[in-house]
């Protein structure tokens, strides 16, 4: 068979980058989940446009079809059709199928579901939409088939309020955003940008059948468009789940001086980098919860790396090891001389840099090395976003960025490519290899998917954006041995 091999799995799709997980691996059936959102402007947008995905794909089988024709639905154990909206034909790999939890929820990236693997062999999906309304969606699969689903369920946010005024007082009504699934102390919780746009959270005491109102986790008072971008992690992966690590912006990079800040939940209290109890977890509507600022500065607004200051930055990536070893990816602007402008109608190109920060286990202060260029605002009115980048979920000591940056010798490329890299030396040095090369389009949000132990699961999506909501883009996956 040959290695790697790569292939698209979806004709229409794209994400963002503040759920997960997005995509897993079910180890023993080697099949990969993978959430994300059709766009209006994408391949069949006057039908699937806004639809929420969910693309099954047999690993071991993925790129076999020399013909790129497409799933032949008569063959030999084919998967049953799709609730909606199916995504095959001509150029999708017929090692994937495409079945549709939500069709037409909203054409948005923002949309895309976290995934779940139970313990019983169904799978959890759990989405939202953008802001544009107060509703957790879920559903549950039937036990070991991931291509048929439950009805969906929802909890509407409005309901823990008394009264309208009291909504209005703690910042409800104004949307939910994002899911995070993860398991604390044997109890799943879901994280949600939800109340005053602060991070919060659902628990679910029978694996996601049913979500009760968990906690605030932080809070700040509002300044722009919204509160904290958090990236979560945690160790459920390798059957632990006694800690949960986070980082967190206090805002959005484009309103504020945003840096990047550290805490983890454990023993019911949320803590600094070093131990230090910040406060109780399961805290009210009406109680008062900590501020970004009362966990430990991974990276500081305003500060100097290889003579440039770096400012705004923003949550990317964040993986928890076997040993306790905790990595974040992370970007920045370089000298910006845009600050928090609001019009935003006519950019230059702000020079943005990757960073990788490391709590080695046991370990109380963060080790942080500049990464590479990262190039450009990849939107013109969305000055911080960058191709992206994912940490190997398998090495701490690998990762993935999307990069029009050449980072072996820092030649400008015509598009967004994919580079893998390692290090050997704890990050002051990297080996840099092309995983796409001479593009015709770019390539985008990188995502390194956990779950096979024995391979090397790479999915990111390819194609035109011009914004959130409207790109034309296809999904591909490309599977190499470890």
């Amino acid at each position: 068979m040959v290695d790697p091999r790569t292939a698209v799995v979806n004709s229409n799709g794209g994400w963002c980058w503040f759920q997960d997980e997005r995509a897993l691996v079910d180890p023993g059936s080697r099949r990969l989940l993978l959430g994300s959102v059709a766009s209006v402007a994408g391949a069949e947008g006057d039908r699937r446009g806004g639809d929420v995905d969910l693309t099954i794909v047999d690993l071991d089988h993925l790129g076999e079809d020399p013909t790129g024709q497409g799933v032949d639905p008569t063959r030999p154990g084919a998967a049953p059709a799709a609730t909606s909206g199916a995504a095959t034909g001509p150029g999708v790999d017929p090692a994937a199928r495409t079945v549709t939890l939500h069709p037409g929820l909203e054409s948005d990236d923002h949309d895309n579901p976290a995934l779940w693997h139970r313990d019983d062999g169904r799978w959890l999906a759990v989405y939202s939409r953008h802001k544009s309304d107060d509703r957790t969606r879920w559903r549950v699969s039937e036990v070991g088939d991931p291509t048929r689903w439950g009805p969906e369920s929802t909890v509407d946010w409005r309901g823990l309020f008394d009264s309208p005024e009291q909504a209005r007082e703690l910042g409800g009504g104004r949307g939910v955003t994002y899911q995070n699934l993860h398991r604390l102390d044997g109890v799943l919780h879901c994280f949600v940008r939800a109340i005053n746009d602060d991070p919060c959270y659902l628990v679910s005491h029978d694996d996601g059948d049913t979500w009760t109102f968990g906690g605030r986790l932080l809070t700040r008072e509002k300044i722009g468009y919204v509160n904290g971008y958090a990236r979560y992690a945690s160790g459920n992966r390798f059957g632990t789940d006694d800690r949960l690590d986070l980082i967190i912006t206090e805002h959005h990079p484009r309103d504020y001086g945003t840096s990047i800040w550290h805490g983890y939940l454990a023993d019911g209290h949320l803590h600094r980098s070093d131990g230090t109890t910040v406060g109780e977890l399961g805290r009210s509507l009406v109680e008062q919860a900590p501020r970004a600022e009362d966990l430990t500065c991974v990276f500081g607004h305003g500060s100097t790396w290889d003579g440039a200051v770096m400012t705004h930055a923003w949550t990317t990536d964040l993986r928890r090891f076997p040993d306790g070893t905790v990595v974040a990816l992370l970007t920045a602007r370089a000298d910006d001389t845009l600050g928090t402008k609001t019009d935003r109608s006519v950019l230059d190109p702000i020079d943005h840099r990757f960073f990788r920060a490391v709590l080695p286990a046991g370990a109380e202060q963060w080790d942080v090395h500049q990464l590479a260029v990262a190039g450009p605002q990849l939107l013109p009115h969305e000055e911080d976003y960058t191709g992206l980048g994912t940490l190997d979920p398998e090495d701490p000591d690998a990762l993935w960025l999307s990069t029009v940056l050449d980072p072996r010798d820092g030649t400008a490329l015509p598009r967004h490519e994919i580079f893998h890299a390692r290090t050997e030396d704890d990050g002051l040095s990297w080996t840099w290899a092309p995983v796409t090369e001479d593009s015709e389009v770019g390539n985008y949000r990188p995502i390194a998917v956990p779950g096979a132990h024995d391979l090397s699961v790479l999915t990111w999506y390819r194609g035109a954006m011009s914004s959130s909501q409207d790109y034309d883009a296809e999904v591909v996956v490309r599977v190499a041995r470890r």
